[in-house]
């Protein structure tokens, strides 16, 4: 069984495949401060929560941008499980053609979405991101990888809303039944929901614009930790896809597996 780990600024995401299966999965927080042996025991607990021995894991795949916690776990599955994981980076074979003036400087969980949303819809597509950033991107019939957005998350929005305001307070993100916001919390609410769909559905717009002709064909697919909550409320986007990540690191390391 692959152990697929993407690893981002707020939460772990795992997952364990079974060929192309998707057995299971679980989110951890991102830690920097944890240890290996505590890495090493928080992977045990879940896997033994979803009726699986330590020995399952037989490969594993790491998708991260939190570069630091790479040299701790890449120590911890050699020593505890004999296994030397893929980690993404440049070199690693994508099935993609990277169009881009630095192509080094694309972040490994930008190429993995965009792996597997072109293995599962084909191109052009255009993926979306709602995680601690969110991100866009675009590829082509062709497989050409042709770049996107970065902008930030709609948690650190939040967050920076009421940290940098005496009065407004903390609020659960949610799809609200209006825009015209009754309280403070509402009104907020609101703000932060609907002002990130009409982002989305903003952004893929301008993307099929510039894409062309070739735009108006596009399949737009949207993932992340908010991605279902903003998904479900843009006009442009056509598939919700939570796991697309995590399939894209299974693609990875099957298209890898002969160098392993």
């Amino acid at each position: 069984m692959l152990l697929a780990l993407d690893i981002g600024n707020t939460n772990i995401v795992a997952a364990i495949y079974h060929g192309d299966h998707l057995v299971t999965q679980w989110r951890m927080a991102t830690d920097r401060r944890k240890t290996k042996d505590e890495y090493r025991i928080l992977v045990i607990q879940a896997l033994e929560n979803s009726g699986l021995k330590k020995d399952a894991i037989e490969h594993v795949a790491i998708s991260s941008v939190v570069p630091p916690l790479n040299p701790m776990l890449l120590s911890m599955f050699q020593e505890y499980w004999g296994i030397r994981p893929l980690i993404v980076r440049p070199g690693t074979k994508t099935g993609l053609n990277i169009k881009l003036d630095d192509s080094r400087s694309v972040g490994p969980d930008r190429i993995v979405n965009a792996v597997a949303a072109y293995h599962h819809y084909g191109g052009p597509v255009i993926i979306v991101d709602l995680g601690t950033a969110t991100t866009f991107c675009a590829v082509n019939r062709h497989g050409d990888y042709l770049g996107g957005v970065i902008c930030p998350g709609l948690g650190i929005s939040t967050e920076a809303l009421v940290a940098q305001t005496a009065k407004l307070p903390r609020i659960e993100i949610c799809q609200p039944q209006r825009a015209l916001g009754q309280t403070t919390e509402e009104s907020m609410q609101s703000g932060v929901y609907f002002g990130y769909v009409g982002m989305v559905d903003g952004l893929i717009s301008r993307f099929k614009g510039e894409l062309g002709e070739e735009g108006q064909q596009a399949q737009v697919v949207i993932t992340g930790g908010f991605g279902e909550l903003i998904g479900k409320g843009c006009r442009q986007v056509d598939h919700i896809h939570p796991s697309l990540t995590l399939d894209g690191l299974r693609l990875l390391y099957e298209r890898n597996r002969g160098e392993r």
